[in-house]
């Protein structure tokens, strides 16, 4: 793939990114994962519009967030004030979120560590990225489905998807589609870069189906039974 051609995240291109330190080494690769986006998407908006123009933006705040591992080399966040914060927890700092990885700062969760069948706290940015990746091979897709409000205050809802086709912590791949809904708000400056995010949907909307295949080892019973997040997911 030639990073030029990349359709929805702008940032992968241009020579300032040769000097760029990946994650994993070299620049992420979306061919496969872009696929699925334009074959499922529900919405397409106009080239220009503020849905498209948030979409580019939020598309390039998560590639950054997941693939790259200096704060110096972000371009949509002000690294001086920008905070994380998932369902109104405590805000978290780009230097937290960078060490924690892509995944783990969206599955923080209060639930007592028995009832932790996903673990953020004891989880790597490495080990989140093989887990997921092994599970959605095809990619987990993002779109933008509505924008409520523009700048500087950006409120939108967006749709996360993709399908189970690998096995996830132990538990076999089922081949359904794993998805979920979410709000949140990009405070952006009046350089378009971002200073804060906020959240908010329920983890277990995502963790909870991941975990409905059998366990690879026996069954997945007892987990059912014993887990509130796992009874709470239909």
């Amino acid at each position: 793939m030639a990073y030029g051609d990349e359709k929805y995240r702008s940032l992968l291109t241009g020579d300032e990114e040769k000097n760029t330190k990946w994650r994993y080494g070299v620049p992420p690769n979306y061919d496969i994962v872009n696929k699925l986006f334009e074959e499922e998407r529900t919405t397409v908006w106009p080239v220009g519009s503020l849905e498209e123009r948030v979409q580019s933006l939020v598309k390039n705040f998560e590639m950054e967030m997941f693939h790259k591992i200096s704060p110096s080399d972000f371009k949509t966040i002000d690294v001086n004030k920008y905070t994380f914060s998932l369902n109104g927890r405590k805000p978290l700092a780009v230097g937290q979120v960078s060490k924690l990885g892509g995944y783990n700062p969206f599955l923080q969760t209060s639930l007592p560590d028995e009832y932790r069948y996903y673990n953020a706290e004891k989880e790597t940015a490495e080990s989140s990225h093989r887990a997921f990746t092994a599970t959605f091979l095809r990619g987990f897709a993002l779109e933008i489905i509505q924008v409520y409000s523009g700048p500087p205050n950006i409120v939108f809802k967006f749709r996360h998807w993709g399908y189970m086709e690998g096995p996830f912590k132990n538990h076999a791949p089922t081949g359904e589609i794993i998805e979920f809904y979410g709000v949140a708000i990009f405070k952006v400056n009046e350089k378009d870069k971002i200073e804060g995010v906020e959240f908010f949907f329920d983890p277990a909307e995502l963790v909870g189906k991941l975990l409905k295949g059998p366990d690879l080892d026996g069954s997945v019973e007892k987990a059912m039974s014993s887990c509130p997040v796992l009874r709470n997911t239909g």
